[in-house]
Order: structure tokens, then C-alpha cells, then sequence
């Protein structure tokens, strides 16, 4: 820098002292400011990672994903999925292990994949006391019935009706104490079982239980575990299971609005009281009630 020749005196001193303290300054507040940045600035592998946060569900639980605009044939686990407007809703079992899972479908007839991670959830445990002990360890000529009414369950859940309208979205189908949750890890007389497949409401025998939303009958009967039992068929994979009644007011192919009753509340099959077991199955399998319900809801608002 140019520097005339000139005597230095006191006040040039403190003129270049202020500058250089000033100068200091600025560059004090300077690289607080790059320190700040730096901070809040995304690591190589955060955009990802936060990305990637998003892309997650767990055991149980229903997966929401919008797939690209002309994407087709769109599957998991071997399934067409549901598809509510630009959203898909995929069911994932109690059983499902951790770790990434894809869903595979086609863009102008090539083969694509989305992949998710699904993460771990705790769930809790429910101890219960049955007094008849054939419904904890049932006889051989028990266990027969029980198999061939499995079989017929199970057929159903896997069954894929055309889609019924679901603009309404989901209502609980009984007002009432909720006793159990999805989930729990079920012990009965201290005996381990499978975890708790549905929600549990229990309310007075004789209280209305109605159809969450539009479907079709599918199945009515009095089963061993489930005493008096509907199914509802709400299309694309979507089966919903009402358990326990005292009395049903449907018969099999009927078909049935939201808010319409579809039985009444009992203590049928294996109880300890006066309640209703409802389940939702999607894409062949159980998944918690209350998250397809939450699942549904956040779909339907985003095609609106």
C-alpha cells in the first residue's frame, strides 16, 4: 500500500491503532460468523440422512409414499397396494424385520424400485386371566374348528376388491374406553401368545357398533376365539374385522355406508368382558387402527 513520506505524529499513531483495532474486530466478528455457518451447514452425509429420515415406518404401521407422476403396476411384497388420489398406503405386519424394504413399479415400462426403512418400535405387554382354560390351550376337537376358521380368515385378508369410496375417511365404529392397544405382546394365564392383532373398546352389551366407512360384507359367523364376527371388504386390500358381538345386524353381501350399525357389543368367544375387537388389514396384513386411521386422513388432505 502507498504510504506518503511524511513525519508520523501522535494522531496518525492512533488513527492507524484504531484501524488496526477495528480491522481486528471485523475479523473477529467475520469468522464467528463463517464458524456459525459452518455449523449449520449440512455435513457430506446429513442431506441424505434427513432424506432419509422421512422414509421410515415400523412394524405395524402404515407407510404413506407419493410415487412419481406415471408410475404403474405399482407392488409390495408381491401386491398391488392402495391408492388413495397421488398417495400410496402400504401395510407393514407385527412380524416385519428391520431394516430397508422396497416397493417396486414402472415408468414408461421400466422396472423402478422406492426403498424405506423400517425401524424398530416397542411395543408393550398385557398380562390376562381366562377362567375357562380351553381358551388358553384348546382341545384337539377345538383345534380343528380353530384351523378351518383360520383358513377362511386368512383367505379373506388376502382378497383385493375393486376400490370403494373412501372420501369420508375413517370413524372409530364404537365410542367407548379403549382397554388394549395394537400390539401389545399378549400373555394369557402366563402364557405367551401372539401380540394383541387389533384395538380393543369396551362399552355396555348391546351398544351399537357401526361401519367405518363405505364396504361390502364378506363375512358373518360365530367363531371360537372371535365369537360373533363381521367383515367388511373396503376395497383395494382393505379388510376391517369386528369381533365379540352379542348380536349381528348384517348379513354376507350386504353392503353398508359410513355410520350404518353392523352388530352390537358382547362378550362372545374369548373375553373377560363386554367389548369390541376391531382390526384393520391392509395388503394381507394387521396393522395398527389408529395409524391407518391417522394414514387415511393425511392422504385424503393431500388430494383435496
Amino acid at each position: 500500500m502507498f504510504r506518503p513520506l511524511v513525519r508520523q505524529t501522535l494522531p496518525t499513531a492512533k488513527t492507524s491503532k484504531m484501524r488496526n483495532t477495528d480491522t481486528h474486530a471485523f475479523a473477529g466478528i467475520l469468522g464467528l460468523i463463517l464458524c456459525i455457518a459452518a455449523l449449520s451447514a449440512p455435513s457430506p452425509g446429513s442431506a441424505a440422512t434427513a432424506g432419509t429420515a422421512k422414509n421410515t415406518s415400523f412394524p405395524g404401521g402404515v407407510y404413506q409414499w407419493t410415487p412419481p407422476e406415471n408410475a404403474e403396476q405399482i407392488r409390495f411384497r408381491n401386491k398391488p397396494v392402495m391408492q388413495i388420489g397421488n398417495t400410496v398406503l402400504l401395510g407393514l405386519p407385527v412380524s416385519q424385520p428391520l431394516g430397508e424394504v422396497f416397493v417396486s413399479y414402472t415408468v414408461n415400462n421400466q422396472q423402478q424400485t422406492h426403498s424405506f426403512e423400517v425401524v424398530d418400535k416397542q411395543y408393550t405387554e398385557q398380562h390376562i386371566t381366562l377362567k375357562n382354560r380351553e381358551m388358553v390351550n384348546p382341545k384337539p376337537k377345538q383345534l380343528e374348528r380353530i384351523r378351518q376358521e383360520s383358513k377362511v380368515q386368512k383367505s379373506l385378508y388376502q382378497q383385493i376388491s375393486p376400490a370403494q369410496d373412501l372420501r369420508q375417511g375413517f370413524v372409530l365404529p364404537l365410542q367407548g374406553i379403549t382397554t388394549s392397544l395394537f400390539g401389545h405382546q399378549r400373555f394369557f394365564n402366563g402364557e405367551p401368545r401372539n401380540p394383541h392383532s387389533g384395538l380393543d373398546i369396551a362399552a355396555d352389551t348391546g351398544t351399537p357398533i357401526i361401519a367405518p366407512a363405505d364396504a361390502k360384507v364378506v363375512l358373518v359367523d360365530d367363531l371360537y376365539f372371535n365369537g360373533k364376527t363381521v367383515f367388511l371388504d373396503h376395497g383395494q386390500g382393505l379388510i376391517t374385522m369386528y369381533c365379540h358381538m352379542s348380536e349381528h345386524t348384517v348379513g354376507v353381501a350386504d353392503t353398508v355406508k359410513q355410520g350404518d350399525t353392523i352388530g352390537l357389543v358382547g362378550a362372545t368367544g374369548r373375553v373377560t368382558g363386554p367389548h369390541l375387537h376391531w382390526s384393520v388389514s391392509l395388503n394381507g396384513v394387521r396393522v395398527d387402527p389408529l395409524e391407518f386411521q391417522q394414514a387415511l386422513a393425511g392422504a385424503l388432505s393431500l388430494d383435496n
